[in-house]
């Protein structure tokens, strides 16, 4: 068989057919062209790949001589970055994500116990003592974690998440198929402004019946409680009964849903409204005072404005609606045969040191009935039970927010110094 490499074929010297010294020899051969005696011409080398075998006499790789750093520095002036330093953009993103999950947390987990001890306080007519201070509040909800374990106070936490998810998956569902703005531009017309607060208004309509079944698990005394068949999905079974007036058999004192259809989407709308009219202003007020500073701000002013910005706007939301509220969740829980954990704070003797449980069995014949009989039989304080444990809810909140930011903050100066 012949070969297949020209005579002079080396392994090092030989360039190809563009070489001057063998290119001349070797013409180009075409797929048509008769066969020639010389098989050699088409043989070709790979090209030149740095670091390869395929090197010439005299070369050298420049993989093996000369840095990385080097061979990109002396071109463009770049300089590797430092494995041991993060970038300043990487510190400022990972600062705002522990804030703000610092913030969620708090919102959803931390702040659980005093939801449930403040509706406690709010459906519970019965009780003495209005906690309108904190600190008789905490001492009753000691008490009642004492007795009934950590979970007493962490109950139905499962079915706000529930809640929640309904409520953004309603709002979507709606904008999508409506012409209701889900989100405001910055220069808004009026129309567009009354559309976006309709949206929620009608998001908080739908998820009413799933709200119900929520606030009945968060108030439901665990004494009376049945594990065997409470469950995750107990929320959208019960609101899915409630809402089609079947299921367990209930009180005739049980309120239909068109009578809290308009309380709830006011509550909703008057709430968005307040938490973001606040909000708006706290951030206007701190880019006002940001421009009259000359020195430079924290890079954590990027993220914690607007969680403070949101904190401030809740708590105002929260406590200008806080008599609304509480009506809202008397008339939503009446004739549901729920009884709830006593909130003076009474210890039963015969009953191994456990809480005394009360009914509610509210008998309000609607929503301006409630407004009277609460101004009447309890007076302006009846509006505000529970109010004490609000005032602890926000304080915690905004104590945690400020250490993570204070802790995000030695954090950053401690890398940048390093």
């Amino acid at each position: 068989m012949a070969s297949r490499r020209p005579d002079s074929f080396d392994g090092l010297g030989y360039r190809g057919r563009d070489d001057p010294l063998y290119g001349a020899g070797y013409p180009v051969r075409s797929a048509g062209a008769p066969a020639e005696p010389q098989l050699h011409h088409w043989v070709t080398t790979p090209p030149d790949i740095p670091g390869s075998r395929n090197l010439h006499p005299g070369e050298r790789t420049p993989l093996f001589d000369d840095a990385p750093g080097e061979i990109a520095g002396s071109a463009s002036g770049w300089e590797a970055p430092n494995p041991g330093m993060p970038p300043a953009e990487q510190l400022n993103r990972f600062a705002g994500f522990g804030v703000g999950f610092v913030s969620l947390f708090t919102e959803n987990v931390l702040s659980h116990p005093c939801i449930v001890f403040r509706r406690q306080c709010q459906v519970n007519y019965h009780a003495r003592c209005y906690h309108l201070t904190p600190f008789s509040a905490v001492a009753v909800m000691y008490s009642i974690t004492k007795a009934q374990g950590v979970k007493a106070l962490w109950k139905g936490m499962g079915s706000t998440f529930i809640v929640h998810g309904v409520t953004l998956g309603a709002e979507g569902i709606i904008s999508e198929f409506t012409p209701l703005p889900r989100e405001l531009p910055h220069r808004c017309s009026w129309k567009q402004v009354a559309g976006h607060l309709l949206l929620k208004g009608l998001t908080a309509v739908v998820a009413l019946p799933f709200y119900c079944a929520s606030l009945i698990e968060t108030v439901q005394s665990e004494i009376v409680r049945d594990e065997s068949s409470s469950g995750l999905l107990d929320c959208v079974r019960e609101g899915v009964a409630r809402l089609l007036g079947v299921g367990a058999p209930h009180s005739r004192r049980l309120l239909p849903l068109r009578c809290l259809l308009l309380p709830t989407a006011l509550h909703a709308i008057l709430r968005y409204a307040v938490a973001t009219s606040i909000q708006r202003v706290v951030l206007w007020l701190h880019q006002r005072s940001k421009k009259q500073r000359a020195e430079p701000s924290n890079p954590l002013d990027a993220y914690f404005p607007e969680l403070a910005a949101s904190w401030a706007g809740s708590l105002v939301a929260d406590v200008v609606l806080f008599p609304l509220e509480t009506v809202l969740h008397r008339l939503a829980l009446q004739g549901t045969r729920t009884i709830i954990d006593a909130t003076d704070g009474v210890v039963a003797v015969g009953n191994g040191g456990s809480p005394l449980v009360v009914p509610v069995n509210t008998q309000y014949d609607g929503f301006s009935d409630c407004l009277h009989a609460i101004s009447r039989k309890e007076g302006g304080a009846g509006f505000y039970r529970g109010f004490g444990v609000l005032v602890a809810q926000y304080a915690l909140h905004g104590a945690l927010l400020a250490a993570a930011r204070t802790l995000m903050r030695v954090l950053l100066l401690d890398a940048k110094a390093s």
